[in-house]
């Protein structure tokens, strides 16, 4: 049986409690936590303050209240900045989290990789950009290592860690387990190659598929007049699920959803559950 999630701030609005209570009663046997989004008054620049042992116990026993997993807490901050003051605070967010995933028992801390400022694209600049992560990343990697917990990042078409092959050297660079990938596969797909977007979706399996801790599942159709296709819920585009839906088997892997709703959510849950009988 395939495990699916979706993101509790794109449940109906309520508590945690509430919030975890919908998502049980829609089916859903995982979520990914955004504290900052899914808890009412909670702010994530005071997020070292607020995430306590005392939170964590509560929210512990909220998910074991709903029967559910924490698949990922989000921390989608850029965290790269040559800013030294910045980048403190910054880390201190992300330090924070990695606590309180260990405390929770979140599968992973998810993060992505935006460029500090516009990128424009030139490959001297994506260089150092990406030496400019590596270096930000690096004691939050640590962090990791010492909560034994795992920092998870998200490769986007538009952001620093942009493909596959480029995530892949990711990981090699920063030479911890303690680093993995949450893959969304539609986010590695840009216009320019939408056409491409099975070949695409292979290359990230590849190379990502033994290091990749959690799927996120969407759907997509073509935007020529955008940077990036448009996004939808899964079943209403053109992509296909195949090779993704074996790898989550074999491997055992939490799906979360988005791009739903809370009228859709349930609906898009039982297609893709659908979906993966077929695929085997």
């Amino acid at each position: 049986m395939v495990n699916i999630g979706i993101r509790l701030h794109d449940t109906r609005p309520g508590t945690l409690r509430e919030r975890l209570a919908y998502a049980r009663a829609q089916g859903f046997g995982c979520i990914q936590l955004a504290m900052g989004k899914a808890v009412p008054g909670f702010s994530m620049a005071d997020a070292p303050r607020l995430l306590t042992r005392e939170l964590a116990e509560e929210v512990r026993e909220e998910l074991k209240r709903a029967e559910m997993e924490c698949a990922v807490l989000g921390c989608y901050l850029g965290l790269t900045t040559p800013d030294g003051e910045a980048a403190a605070k910054i880390r201190g967010i992300y330090e924070a989290h990695l606590r309180f995933a260990g405390w929770i028992g979140a599968r992973c801390v998810g993060t992505e990789t935006p460029f500090p400022g516009k990128g424009n694209g030139k490959a001297r600049e994506e260089e150092e950009a990406y030496r400019l992560f590596l270096k930000c990343a690096e004691p939050i990697v640590r962090a990791a290592e010492e909560t034994g917990t795992l920092l998870a990042v998200e490769p986007v078409c538009t952001d620093i860690i942009h493909t596959p092959a480029l995530a892949e050297r990711m990981l090699d660079d920063l030479k911890s387990d303690r680093v993995g990938i949450i893959l969304d596969a539609v986010n590695l797909i840009d216009s320019a190659h939408a056409g491409e977007a099975e070949t695409i979706i292979g290359e990230g399996i590849r190379r990502l598929g033994e290091r990749t801790a959690v799927l996120h599942m969407k759907d997509f159709e073509p935007a020529p007049e955008m940077p990036r296709p448009r996004t939808l819920p899964c079943g209403k585009g053109r992509m296909d699920y195949t090779a993704l839906l074996r790898l989550a088997r074999e491997r055992v892997l939490p799906m979360t959803l988005e791009n739903t709703t809370p009228e859709n959510a349930e609906e898009t849950r039982i297609w893709l559950e659908e979906k993966s009988r077929e695929a085997f």
